[in-house]
């Protein structure tokens, strides 16, 4: 009896208890494993949002157009209401990098060609960079995007804290845009002057599968001569005569450089600018006692193509990867080693 109570408990203890108490460890263990995690990732956004501790432009001073108010902010912090104004936040976190670095490196360059008074910069994005304050970015968002879709931006930012792109040394003028369709410009064929050595023409893959790529405007022939006559009052077409409304040169960029109307010759980038239209690539065909402009990208084409870099994120492409495709011959390097 005695030996079969010693089996009773010893099978007991074997098949109930032993297993309880290797189950309670294995629990105590996976949860010291999930508190380490957690500690770890942390640590880890810590120090993602540590403050780069700049020996200068760490701080700037951004002047607000619509008040006047000139306002000393860390320009980190200024650069996630750039970053969150010029590029969607549900892009690639590698294009929202490259978007960092590169609005960065605008700003310093900014910095030392002043062009405001009493301001390094200001928050038009006619004259410098778009900027929209958290308050008013948070409030366009859908609100259960909100919360996720600004520590987006700020790890673009933190992430590549102190990082610009520099040439022969020296910040770049970091132009971007929102779409090449599909080839980047020069800036003489926009803007005259002699030009970047690092701004040139490259073609971008995957640019087409963005609403940005296409668009159209369709005028009517009083409409058109009204528009254009905003600079050239004499102008005059004759809208029977096909060579009245020609294209007559491209740019490297595929963009029209020289598009003739009747009695004048203009610029693409003017017909851009007096027509609407979103980039100064397109062409021209008459329907219909109607005139149709087709254009392919949106902005000025020169630089860095915001979907283009998120069509190389989508491939696998890093920032340093994107920026190396839109720039020319430049290096990117800590701010503090300049």
């Amino acid at each position: 009896m005695k030996k079969f109570i010693i089996y009773f408990l010893g099978f007991v203890f074997v098949c109930f208890v032993l297993p309880a108490l290797l189950t309670s460890k294995n629990k105590e263990t996976s949860s010291e494993i999930v508190n380490q995690i957690s500690n770890k990732n942390e640590i880890q956004e810590n120090l993602s949002n540590e403050k780069y501790q700049y020996k200068q432009y760490g701080t700037i001073k951004l002047l607000h157009n619509d008040t006047g108010v000139v306002e000393d902010v860390f320009i980190d912090d200024y650069l996630c209401n750039v970053v969150s104004a010029e590029m969607p936040a549900n892009y690639e976190i590698e294009a929202l990098k490259a978007q960092a670095i590169v609005a960065r490196t605008y700003t310093i360059y900014k910095i030392k060609n002043k062009k405001h008074e009493n301001a390094d910069i200001c928050d038009d994005s006619n004259c410098c960079q778009a900027w929209i304050s958290k308050e008013n970015r948070l409030a366009r968002w859908e609100e259960s995007l909100r919360e996720s879709n600004w520590k987006k931006i700020e790890e673009a930012v933190y992430s590549t804290k102190g990082k610009i792109i520099t040439y022969q040394n020296e910040p770049i003028n970091a132009f971007f845009h929102s779409n090449s369709g599909g080839k980047t410009e020069v800036p003489v064929n926009v803007w005259g002057g002699t030009g970047y050595p690092y701004l040139q023409t490259v073609e971008t893959a995957g640019e087409d599968s963005y609403s940005q790529y296409s668009s159209e405007v369709i005028l009517s022939q009083q409409e058109l001569i009204e528009k254009l006559k905003t600079k050239y009052a004499d102008i005059t077409i004759d809208f029977n005569n096909a060579e009245d409304i020609k294209i007559l040169e491209y740019t490297d960029g595929d963009r029209v450089k020289t598009v003739k109307f009747g009695n004048h010759n203009l610029s693409g980038v003017e017909v851009r600018t007096l027509l609407g239209l979103r980039s100064a690539n397109f062409t021209i065909t008459q329907e219909n006692g109607n005139i149709k402009f087709s254009v392919k990208g949106y902005g000025h084409g020169v630089g860095m193509s915001q979907t283009g870099a998120d069509s190389m994120a989508k491939q696998g492409s890093t920032a340093e990867d994107i920026i190396h495709h839109f720039y020319t011959d430049v290096e990117i390097k800590e701010v503090n080693n300049l």
